[in-house]
């Protein structure tokens, strides 16, 4: 999907469209959801600006792993990373298949949550990943500790594997076959 927008309409909540980051420009909305207790699990709390820049600079020239920025309704509203497993921490704590295509996302902090949001979310980056012919399987590796993304992962399809010993955490590794989220 590198480079061209992706959009879907949920029948509820209307437009959501995830295209690349733009690294620069992206940075300060970035910063501003990295560093917010919410998203705690990401790890970022201590970045700056300019380290926000620079790592999803970082993503932008990597080869297996890509960046898009969320928008509802054309307002930025979250954060997708897609990523090739076999190039990442995570591949070497399971055997990745072809087809395999892991995938990370934060919803932007809000003032007023709507209902059904982020499943709304979740269900739009699944039908971006599984849009690509080449997908078979999504994989997803949480701190063991985000209870509510286990919730709703297991919502839209996951199964988990197990809990698995990652550099930075132990997560719960779950897979999503295109079978398992169209049952969904």
């Amino acid at each position: 999907m590198t480079g061209r927008p992706f959009t879907r309409t949920d029948p509820r909540l209307g437009r959501f469209t995830l295209r690349p980051v733009d690294p620069a420009a992206d940075a300060p909305v970035l910063h501003s959801w990295v560093t917010h207790p919410k998203a705690e699990f990401w790890q970022m709390a201590d970045c700056s600006v300019a380290d926000v820049a620079e790592q999803y600079r970082a993503i932008a020239d990597s080869p297996w792993h890509e960046a898009y920025l969320g928008l509802h309704e054309g307002a930025p509203a979250f954060l997708v990373e897609r990523y090739d497993p076999r190039h990442d921490e995570v591949g070497r704590v399971y055997r990745a298949l072809p087809g395999d295509v892991g995938m990370h996302f934060l919803v932007a902090p809000a003032d007023q949550p709507v209902h059904g949001f982020t499943r709304a979310v979740i269900g739009t980056v699944m039908e971006m990943l599984f849009a690509d012919d080449g997908v078979r399987r999504v994989v997803v590796e949480p701190d063991v500790r985000n209870t509510a993304v286990h919730v709703l992962n297991e919502a839209v399809g996951f199964r988990a594997a197990g809990t698995v010993e990652l550099p930075d955490k132990t997560a719960l590794l779950s897979f999503c076959t295109r079978a398992d989220y169209e049952a969904q």
